[in-house]
């Protein structure tokens, strides 16, 4: 099996090594059929990651965070899992992975995978023998089978809605042919929920979790984290949505601590972030010693080109981590979110945690599309300036836009068909990477290879190659900023003191045990603001006179 990473190359004082890796780390999200594709089928592939590698080792993270590659009917982008502990064929095979993860080792990177546990494919071997088991079954008990409501059990158990849309029930034929009990699903119909309450469920992920901890992966990204547990009671509610119990009680507390037990037996401080939409006491109340490692900071993502929303998410979500003594974990984009570059110039919020309403999306004129990138990058320094770990998603170093003018025929998520058309989906973010050339498939794939989703040929101007030549590109701020982040322990840990209050300026001074002093100037106006005095470390924007542009950011020392 794969060998633990090379050590990094980056100086770090002994204070600093006796800190676990994950506590300061930087991921990328690598969404493998996006990625780059190394046979020509137009979807990306594990082999295609591995000959990109030295883009992500480039580029200064510390780890990759692998979307889903198990075997799936993909109706879920493979969220769906049919086996959690192989490889689909589009994506290649396990030699695949384990090559790529030697490959990820050798550059010093880490790697982590998705882990989905509130819910698999009706391609499952467990849930396909479920159906044929019927009623009252041992096979029936791994999920949520419950008889329907009327006279003959023809409606719903209740009026709970689906994330995607429609009901979160499906009725199945039972093994006679005739119609029977009716199945829970959050998301689609294709995604029946495990019963956690069932022991044999915990057991089935302990295992999984081993099969992958044995080969050498680092980590886990688990999906829907906090939807585990439901009230099965069943009430119906006013406006259709789960009951899923937050606190203690839920049982899904003691579901991680049985994972961190599984991971704790391993060496090499193996870790897991996970995904949760909760407010920041309850997020914090998964981050004991004795669970998970990181959580995903929604707040900071929800808050948008908004000082004192910023601010607030910088405060509360460091304070109620603090409490636990876990680090905050901060992210702007991911694969479930319009990219930022849109968001940011176009001036919206995302909606909701998935799924952002139609009704807000819009197309950026050229104007605000410079407007979004000009944002976008001040976020960027703000982002990897903030003490614990940072996300970034492949494409956000590169300043993609959303693409939001996918034609409908091409669109895959099944938010789009299950919300009749309502909901564009995620796929706008998912858009195959340009690595190079001048027109599509710009090095994603050989030429005149049709990729999954069709790409814009405005990214000729946006790939990787333009990029590298440009010293005042996305991908040179990127770099820069986390090279200074390595270099500089007050950047990645230590405290946060606002210098300055009001709305159109953030001004954060960074302090680290045997660092210098930072001060990180974030200005979320139009007009030049005064910097500092002190060396400009990086900036996103360039600064002359000792004043920094409006809508930029920069750290000095």
């Amino acid at each position: 099996m794969s060998s633990a990473p090379a050590s990094s190359s980056s100086a770090r004082s002994t204070s600093e090594e006796a800190s676990p890796w994950w506590r300061d780390a930087v991921f990328y999200q690598v969404y493998p059929r996006s990625y780059a594709d190394s046979d020509g089928d137009g979807m990306g592939d594990l082999r295609g990651i591995t000959e990109r590698l030295d883009h992500v080792a480039a580029l200064g993270v510390d780890a990759l965070w692998l979307s889903p590659f198990y075997p799936s009917p993909q109706v879920d982008a493979g969220y769906d899992v049919a086996d959690y502990c192989d490889v689909d064929p589009m994506f290649g095979t396990l030699d695949d992975f384990d090559a790529l993860l030697a490959a990820a080792h050798e550059r010093g990177l880490r790697v982590t995978i998705d882990l989905v546990p509130n819910h698999c494919s009706d391609q499952h071997p467990w849930f396909r023998a479920a159906v044929a088991a019927g009623r009252g079954s041992a096979e029936r008990a791994r999920f949520h089978f419950v008889d329907g409501r009327g006279e003959n059990g023809e409606l719903p158990p209740n009026n709970w809605q689906s994330v995607f849309g429609g009901p979160s029930w499906t009725r199945v034929t039972e093994p006679d042919g005739t119609p029977g009990q009716w199945y829970y699903h959050l998301f689609a119909a294709e995604q029946p929920d495990f019963d956690w309450g069932n022991p044999e469920v915990l057991a089935e992920f302990e295992r999984i979790l081993r099969f992958w901890l044995d080969r050498g992966v680092d980590g886990f990204r688990i999906d829907v984290s906090d939807a585990l547990i439901k009230d099965t009671s069943w009430p119906d509610t006013e406006d259709g949505s789960p009951v899923i119990p937050k606190g203690e009680s839920s049982g899904v507390h003691e579901v991680y601590r049985a994972f961190r037990r599984v991971m704790d037996e391993y060496p090499g401080e193996r870790m897991a972030v996970i995904e949760t939409g909760a407010p920041d006491d309850v997020v914090a109340a998964f981050l004991r010693p004795d669970e998970m490692h990181l959580a995903f900071n929604f707040r900071f993502v929800k808050a948008g080109w908004d000082g004192p929303s910023l601010r607030a998410a910088v405060d509360e979500s460091i304070v109620a981590n603090a409490a636990v003594g876990a680090p905050t974990t901060w992210v702007t984009d991911n694969h479930d979110t319009t990219r930022s570059v849109t968001r940011y110039g176009a001036d919206v919020k995302l909606v909701g945690d998935y799924v952002p309403d139609v009704a807000q999306a819009r197309s950026l004129d050229a104007e605000a599309f410079v407007r979004g990138t000009r944002r976008a990058r001040a976020m960027a320094v703000l982002l990897l300036s903030l003490p614990g770990a940072a996300y970034v998603y492949a494409g956000q170093e590169l300043g993609l836009p959303e693409v939001e003018d996918l034609p409908l025929e091409v669109l895959q998520d099944p938010a789009v068909a299950r919300s009749g058309g309502r909901v564009r989906g995620r796929d706008g973010c998912r858009v195959p990477l340009p690595w190079s050339g001048v027109r599509p498939p710009f090095g994603f794939a050989p030429d005149d290879v049709a990729t999954w989703l069709p790409q814009p040929e405005a990214w000729a101007d946006l790939t990787v190659e333009r990029q590298e030549s440009d010293r005042s590109s996305m991908l040179a701020l990127c770099r820069a900023v986390l090279a200074a982040r390595r270099a500089e322990p007050a950047m990645r840990g230590g405290t946060v003191v606002w210098e300055q209050e009001g709305p159109d300026v953030l001004v954060l001074r960074r302090q680290a045990d045997g660092g210098s002093t930072l001060t990180v100037v974030v200005n979320l106006s139009e007009e030049p603001v005064a910097l500092p005095a002190g060396e400009v470390l990086v900036a996103s924007s360039t600064t002359d006179g000792g004043l920094l542009p409006g809508e930029s950011a920069a750290v000095v020392r």
